[in-house]
């Protein structure tokens, strides 16, 4: 396209519920560098109309590690995967119940308990059952998302009856480009699983991974059908190339072209919450706090296999971009100008940034 774009115009049809066009999709992806700044104001309209200024964190738990039959590229708990990863089966209910604790006391309002494999087993699912209505009992108005892998029949009814909230199962990917980064199931399986969680009244729960190697039509495809599926969390992972995996050669996206992803799944889906996830510290780099202008949640803590940010960090970029944690009462407001807390009015503002070492 020659035409400048007018992002404007696709905030503006995104918060009247509109679905952009594929050909606007390929202009996000394809913004010029001067374009960025336009871009991500456009889109941070459309989350603050539906989020305000709140960021939900969300506390992640490697309930069962490795032992996993599936060769999905992109994971070191895979059956293809060498890398030196912690294995063990799901944990019990005390432990379960501790990290629990801990969610509650970094702030989160969900808590996300993953398990390793296919498919949990109907053991691993009462298992799991009892440790949520531990989880429910302690801690109320903390969420309980799981993720399990692929569901059986039952399985999900037994799971919202033990008061899980959510369900989360990835799409990762285009239909089209699967195959490259997993054979063992298909992207069918993975929308059968989503869709069997959303009929017994799971919230649904469904994201992408990001820098294996798709192209921009693949990005765009899949946050199209995220759309379609009526996700209500799509969590956006960007690939952390982990030694002993098949996609550890990658290289990284590079931050400006992760923010475009971002801003196209806000324009795609606009009141779905959006998460940061997997490799924001290390694909978006210095540039993550910019993201929390379009997206609306983050993990606070550490991943699956790989170690985040502390959780005094990301209370500090929330704060310093003037945001509030959901359900924190506005704990962490923006700190105050330096000149207020020295007593200087506004009007003293120039003394003080014209002689910034004076």
């Amino acid at each position: 396209m020659t035409e400048r774009m007018d992002w404007n115009r696709l905030a503006e049809a995104a918060l009247a519920g509109d679905a952009i066009s594929p050909e606007e999709a390929r202009a996000v992806l394809a913004a010029p560098e001067d374009e960025l700044l336009p871009l991500l104001a456009a889109a941070a309209r459309v989350r603050r109309a539906h989020f305000g200024t709140t960021v939900k964190l969300n506390f992640l738990l490697n309930v069962k590690s490795g032992l996993c039959p599936e060769d999905c590229h992109y994971c070191s708990q895979s059956a293809v995967s060498t890398a030196g990863i912690a294995r063990h089966p799901i944990l019990p209910l005390p432990d379960i119940l501790a990290a629990a604790d801990r969610a509650v006391r970094v702030k989160a309002a969900r808590f996300c308990v993953v398990a390793s494999g296919r498919g949990p087993s109907d053991r691993e699912v009462d298992a799991l059952a009892e440790s949520v209505r531990a989880v429910r009992a302690a801690h109320p108005d903390l969420e309980v998302c799981a993720c399990l892998g692929l569901l059986k029949d039952h399985q999900a009814e037994r799971l919202r009856e033990a008061g899980v909230f959510a369900y989360n199962h990835n799409l990762n990917t285009s239909e089209r480009f699967y195959g490259e980064i997993c054979t063992t199931h298909t992207f069918q399986d993975r929308v059968a699983t989503i869709e069997r969680a959303k009929a017994v009244g799971l919230s649904p729960c469904a994201g992408a991974l990001f820098g294996m190697g798709e192209g921009p039509e693949d990005v765009i495809a899949l946050a199209y059908r995220l759309r379609d599926l009526g996700i209500d969390s799509i969590p956006i992972n960007f690939l952390i190339p982990i030694p002993g995996t098949p996609l550890a050669g990658r290289l990284a996206l590079g931050p400006r072209e992760c923010l475009k992803i971002l801003c196209l799944f806000r324009l795609l889906n606009p009141a779905t919450e959006i998460r940061i996830a997997g490799g924001r510290e290390v694909q978006l780099g210095w540039l993550q706090p910019l993201g929390l202008y379009v997206a609306n949640s983050i993990f606070v803590g550490d991943y699956l296999t790989t170690k985040g940010q502390s959780p005094q960090a990301d209370f500090a970029m929330i704060r310093d971009l003037g945001f509030s944690i959901l359900g924190d009462g506005g704990a962490d407001p923006a700190a105050p100008p330096a000149w207020a807390a020295r007593g200087l009015g506004e009007g003293d503002a120039g003394r003080v940034t014209t002689r910034p070492n004076a």
